[in-house]
């Protein structure tokens, strides 16, 4: 009899241990966890600021110290590394419409709205590379409620891209 009893607790314990693996495996396999893994290994570096959209499996950093803009696409199976000097600009895009943008060589058009209801906010990245000038990413995107929490702290993460970007073209 204490035998079956050792051999039903062995199967219990050996049970729990699978079942805590899966979940340590889920848990470290969540898209939003792998992108942000995929973006320290791209720069070597934690970022300055970043953005990541799980449900597009898309995301963006950029770091001082290594001098680099990274974006990822597909959960961070695919990406590119561009040297600061390869930084074109950035725009922040509301349902369609341009409402902040920094370009080189231009003065910044400060955002100058605040959109509580918008269905998109959108983080554009440009770049001075002929198969891939241009990086979008939804900050906040009302269909897929992806992103940030809601379209003010998508604005805000646009905002503080903007900046980041401006200080890099002035550099």
């Amino acid at each position: 009899m204490a035998e079956v009893v050792r051999v039903v607790l062995l199967i219990a314990l050996a049970a729990a241990l699978l079942t805590t693996l899966a979940l340590g495996l889920s848990w470290w396999m969540e898209p939003p966890r792998r992108i942000r893994r995929a973006l320290l290994k791209a720069l070597g570096a934690p970022p300055e600021v970043e953005a990541v959209s799980p449900r597009e499996g898309r995301a963006c950093a950029l770091n001082f110290d290594v001098e680099q803009v990274v974006v990822l696409w597909a959960n961070g199976a695919h990406g590119l590394a561009y040297a600061f000097e390869e930084v074109e600009g950035g725009e922040i895009i509301v349902d369609g419409h341009v409402v902040a943008r920094i370009r080189r060589g231009e003065t910044r058009k400060s955002l100058d709205v605040m959109a509580p209801d918008a269905e998109q906010v959108v983080l554009r990245l440009m770049f001075a590379d002929a198969r891939h000038p241009e990086f979008e990413l939804a900050l906040w995107d009302a269909a897929l409620a992806g992103g940030t929490g809601s379209p003010g702290e998508a604005l805000r993460l646009g905002r503080r891209w903007l900046s980041h970007l401006e200080a890099l073209l002035k550099s």
